[in-house]
């Protein structure tokens, strides 16, 4: 049949992830390998009634509440489905067909996908062959056809952070060509800077922030996009009305009002991330600590192919890469020292046999 389909779409190569990972130890996603505590789970699953499921969502009560919590205003902050769906949203609100999207090499493979379903044009600054930015680059990347210019901080895969020196500078080199700067904070809390200030100082800056990293939802798909009410405005308009679910925002609702909860996952990944690290450099590995919930080692074997000795003989999952920069190492998603255990104990027995 000659029925339409949209050539960007047609023409976009998408990698989905694994299914079936259930019962797996889950060290490839930087999720939580545990989740939240299993009592507050069950307290906020009872008030899942029969009246709540057929009431359409209503997200503002989970927006001033975290308006409040990190200190901005109703008018700052957007719900979204998963930072994904922010993603999408910014890309097709503020990058016109055509014209670019800058970000660093390798990134979250998101913003690579999306620039293709939309007929952007992806420009990726590869990082240099001893995992640094050149900031230099970066700046003279940006042009008068950049729209957009991405700095994921920390960046996933890698790990590197900006300093507020170095993000001025893309603020002014945006500003002077008329581009948006949007700043992926989805691994803060694991890394506490934040340049939050941004958005409220600043026309042209975003920050992105998720549910599924800390603060261990990402089953329900939560995430934010804080900034200036216009940009805001904006991606209102564009937004469907019902994305976010009733499930995530009285979860999202329930989470902030328990701080207690939010500093001991805290607590568990700092002390769960410096067992790792210390036990691996103790048994001679190369590590990078990559400032949010995971890290990079380099095994003595073949990172892809223990990869896979590690999933079929061990039921365990780890991420490898294809990208020559990476290819010689693994990620591995942190949790808390029980979590880590398993991990350790089958890592060295399949790569040091």
């Amino acid at each position: 049949m000659n029925y339409y389909v949209n050539k960007n779409v047609k023409n976009t190569k998408r990698i989905f992830p694994m299914q079936g990972r259930y019962g797996y130890n889950r060290y490839d996603m930087n999720e939580n390998p545990e989740g939240l505590p299993e009592d507050f789970v069950n307290s906020v699953l009872r008030e899942i009634t029969p009246e709540f499921l057929s009431t359409y969502p209503e997200p503002d009560k989970f927006i001033n509440q975290y308006a409040d919590y990190i200190g901005v205003n109703y008018e700052n902050v957007v719900a979204t489905n998963g930072s994904d769906m922010a993603i999408r949203y910014l890309l097709e609100t503020f990058c016109e067909p055509g014209k670019e999207v800058v970000t660093v090499s390798p990134t979250f493979e998101m913003y690579g996908v999306n620039c293709s379903i939309l007929g952007l044009k992806h420009i990726p600054v590869r990082y240099e062959d001893n995992l640094t930015v050149n900031m230099d680059k970066i700046i003279s990347t940006i042009s008068y056809n950049t729209d957009i210019i991405v700095l994921l901080n920390p960046n996933n895969p890698i790990g590197n952070v900006y300093t507020e020196d170095e993000l001025n500078k893309v603020i002014k080199k945006a500003k002077d060509v008329g581009a948006l700067v949007i700043i992926d904070e989805a691994y803060h809390y694991f890394y506490e800077k934040t340049f939050i200030g941004y958005t409220l100082s600043e026309q042209n800056v975003v920050i992105l922030r998720t549910f599924s990293k800390l603060f261990s939802l990402a089953a329900c798909r939560l995430g934010v996009i804080i900034s200036n009410p216009q940009i805001i405005q904006y991606i209102k308009n564009i937004k469907l009305t019902f994305d976010v679910n009733s499930i995530a925002l009285l979860f999202g609702e329930k989470i902030l009002g328990r701080p207690d909860i939010i500093t001991h996952l805290i607590q568990e990944e700092v002390e769960g991330k410096h067992y790792i690290l210390t036990c691996l450099r103790d048994h001679g590995y190369q590590c990078r600590d990559c400032n949010g919930n995971f890290i990079l080692v380099k095994p003595q074997s073949d990172a892809t192919i223990l990869s896979k000795k590690l999933q079929a003989e061990k039921k365990i999952l780890v991420h490898s890469y294809g990208d020559p920069l990476l290819k010689e190492y693994l990620r591995i998603s942190v949790g808390s020292k029980k979590a880590m255990e398993p991990f350790l104990t089958v890592f060295l027995e399949l790569d040091q046999a």
